[in-house]
C-alpha cells in the first residue's frame, strides 16, 4: 500500500505583507523566511505524514537548498532513493508573497525541476508493481508527465493529476489516461473554458471533463468546499445518471471552517491525503471529506510542509467536528 509522487521540489521564498504591491510598487513587509516546498514534494510530505508509504520522484540541485530539502523530505518520513541531485543547475525556488486575508502570490523558477528527463521515468517504473496511486503536478515538463501516465496506464496503476499550472495547450488525448483530476476554481476554468466560481459551475466543468474521458473531476473550490464527479459504477447509483456525461456520482463536500493564516500548501495537502485515503482504498465521500480536512488544517499554520498535518491530528480534527 504505497503511493509515489513524480514532480517538483523547490525552496519556498516566502514574504508576508498587508496586502500585494501594485505593479511599481515597493512595498514593506512585515517578515521572510525559507521553507521547503514545491508541489511534488508538498504532496509527497502530505501522504508520507498520513501514514501511506510514499516515494518521490524528481530533481534537486548540487546547492544548499538542495541539501535542505532532501533532509526536510526525508525528516518526514518521504522515500527519497529516487530524487537525483543535478549538478548541472540549482534547486527549484518558488517566491511567495502572503497577504493578512491569508491569500498569495507566487513565482516559480523551476531549475532542476525542468531538468526531469526519462531517467526519473525509469526509475518510477521500477516502483509502480508495488504502488497503489500515482500522483503528478505540471511543475516538470508535459513530456514527462505524459510519459510518467503512459507507464501508469500500463502497470494498472490509478494516476491523480494535479493540472497545476495549466500549459497554454494541455493535449486532449491525456484526459483519457487520468484516473483523477484535481483542478482548483482557475485551473477548471482554464481547462474547460467553463468560469468556474460555484459548486454549480463546479458541477459543469466537472462533466465536461468527464465527457473528455477523466474517470473521477474533483473541483476544489478553497473556501467554499470540493466538488466531485466520478463514473467509478461502484459507488454510482442509478438515480445519479445524466446525458451530459458517463454515468456518474456527484456530490459536494463543504469546507471545513477554521481561522485561516496563509493558504500556502493548501492544495497540496489536499492531493496528498486524497492519494492516502485512495490508498488505502476508502470511498469517494471519505477521501473527500478526508482531503478537505487536510487542506483546511493547511491553512491554520503558516508555509507549506511545515503546516502538513499527521494522521492522528487529521482524525482528531474530524472527530472534533463530528465526521
Amino acid at each position: 500500500m504505497s503511493a509515489i509522487v513524480v514532480g517538483s521540489i523547490n525552496m519556498d521564498l516566502v514574504t508576508r505583507a498587508s496586502r500585494f504591491p501594485q505593479p511599481g510598487e515597493t512595498l514593506i513587509g512585515r517578515n521572510f523566511s525559507t521553507v521547503t516546498g514545491g508541489k511534488g514534494a508538498n504532496q509527497a510530505v502530505a501522504a508520507a505524514r498520513l501514514g501511506i508509504e510514499t516515494h518521490l520522484v524528481g530533481r534537486v540541485g548540487a546547492d544548499e537548498f538542495g541539501q535542505v530539502l532532501l533532509a526536510g523530505l526525508r525528516g518526514a518520513g518521504v522515500n527519497i532513493d529516487a530524487v537525483e541531485i543535478d549538478k548541472q543547475t540549482h534547486s527549484g525556488v518558488a517566491a511567495i508573497v502572503t497577504n493578512d486575508t491569508g491569500e498569495n502570490n507566487i513565482i516559480v523558477v523551476p531549475g532542476a525541476n525542468h531538468r526531469v528527463d526519462t531517467s526519473e521515468i525509469d526509475r518510477l517504473a521500477s516502483l509502480l508493481p508495488q504502488a497503489r496511486v500515482l500522483l503528478l503536478q505540471l511543475e516538470i515538463p508535459l513530456d514527462c508527465v505524459t510519459t510518467a501516465l503512459d507507464v501508469a496506464c500500463n502497470q494498472g496503476v490509478r494516476v491523480i493529476l494535479d493540472p497545476a499550472p495549466v500549459p497554454l495547450n494541455f493535449p486532449r488525448e491525456l484526459y483519457r489516461k487520468i484516473d483523477i483530476i484535481t483542478p482548483n476554481e482557475v485551473e477548471a476554468s482554464q481547462l474547460t473554458g467553463i468560469c468556474v466560481e460555484c459548486p454549480d459551475s463546479a458541477a459543469k466543468a466537472a462533466d465536461r471533463l468527464l465527457q473528455w474521458g477523466v474517470g473521477t473531476a474533483i473541483v476544489k473550490l478553497g473556501h467554499q468546499g470540493a466538488y466531485c464527479a466520478t463514473t467509478d459504477v461502484r459507488e454510482a447509483s442509478p438515480s445519479s445518471e445524466s446525458v451530459a456525461a458517463p454515468r456518474s456520482n456527484r456530490f459536494f463536500v463543504p469546507a471545513f471552517s477554521v481561522a485561516a493564516v496563509d493558504t500556502v500548501a493548501a492544495g497540496d495537502a489536499f492531493n496528498g491525503a486524497l492519494a492516502a485515503a485512495i490508498a488505502r482504498d476508502v470511498s469517494w465521500r471519505e477521501a473527500l471529506t478526508q482531503a478537505a480536512a487536510a487542506g483546511a488544517i493547511a491553512t491554520t499554520q503558516p508555509g507549506a510542509q511545515t503546516a502538513l498535518c499527521d494522521r492522528l491530528t487529521l482524525e482528531s480534527f474530524l472527530r472534533e467536528r463530528q465526521v
